[in-house]
């Protein structure tokens, strides 16, 4: 039978920051998937194959990022850094034993979850 998570009564302003934190993570991602691979303008490069393996490295070359880009990334960031210190420094984690404030901490990962129902 598999373990039942504990269960904590979670402040909604603490869940919606977590909620909001996530998502903001997500967005963050996504974004980052369309960008250079470089923030910076950088030549194509092929390094040498390894010894032991059909691997050769190499890049095509990287535009580096627009301003638009680099605003982009420096809000995402700004955004992220006050979330991320919204959920660890909220006062509900000074009432949690320290015994249980790792499972606290990611029981409030999956807290916006619907709960399983299943019997």
């Amino acid at each position: 039978m598999p373990k039942t998570p504990p269960v904590f009564a979670f402040p909604q302003d603490l869940r919606d920051a977590q909620v909001a934190l996530l998502e903001t993570r997500i967005a963050y991602e996504e974004y980052a998937k369309g960008l250079p691979w470089s923030a910076e303008s950088m030549p194509a490069w092929q390094a040498e194959k390894q010894l032991h393996g059909a691997y050769q490295p190499s890049r095509p070359a990287s535009p580096g990022y627009t301003e638009e880009q680099h605003a982009a990334v420096a809000r995402f960031r700004a955004d992220l850094l006050i979330l991320s210190t919204a959920v660890d420094t909220h006062p509900f984690w000074e009432t949690v034993d320290r015994e249980r404030l790792v499972a606290a901490r990611m029981a409030l990962k999956h807290a916006h979850e619907p709960a399983d129902t299943e019997a």
